[in-house]
């Protein structure tokens, strides 16, 4: 599920980006922003797209498992998981203006498109929902300790929240029979 979000937004961004710049190449890639050798795993001129945290939505969480009715069959799974994610941009150019200028399309594209529905979005998942993609202003310690835990210098680059994903294994937890016809005994008092 992360997978395909990340790709929908990239497909996108970059449908974006090659509508206003006229670059037929793509920029936006999935890709780690460092290797394990410490240097940059982003191709040069191009911004990487990298899940830096995911979070558990707990204003959402739902405790009690979920039960519906299946081919005759009662079925219960596990309670969803709703999730946020925390993506970074990264853009690795050689020129520095070039880095600001993708970015500064990354920041419009978000701020004209803050809520994904698969009726608006032919391309996006059908298994989600909805997604909403806030902007998430850091100050300079948090992003610092970004960078720092990333391991690798400061690239002109902006992070964005994106909630809510559900995710739900469909595997059945429990399998009961149907339901009947029901018994009550109502005593006199």
């Amino acid at each position: 599920m992360l997978d395909s979000v990340l790709k929908f937004f990239a497909d996108e961004v970059n449908g974006y980006l090659q509508s206003r710049t006229g670059v037929v190449d793509e920029k936006i890639i999935l890709s780690a922003i460092v290797d394990e050798n410490g240097k940059y795993a982003i191709k040069d001129d191009s911004i990487g797209m990298y899940i830096i945290n995911i979070e558990e939505d707990g204003a959402l969480k739902n405790q009690l498992p979920e039960s519906t009715y299946v081919n005759g069959q009662h079925v219960v799974l596990e309670p969803a998981v709703r999730l946020n994610i925390f993506v970074m941009f990264a853009a690795n150019f050689k020129h520095y203006d070039q880095a600001l200028k993708y970015i500064s399309y990354i920041l419009t594209y978000f701020q004209a498109n803050r809520l994904f529905l698969p009726e608006k979005f032919a391309a996006m998942d059908k298994r989600l929902e909805r997604l909403v993609v806030d902007f998430q202003a850091l100050n300079y310690d948090q992003l610092n300790q970004i960078w720092a835990y990333l391991g690798a210098k400061q690239l002109p680059s902006v992070v964005y929240r994106v909630g809510i994903l559900s995710i739900q294994d469909q595997a059945q937890s429990d399998i009961r029979p149907p339901v009947h016809h029901i018994k009550a005994d109502v005593g006199a008092v």
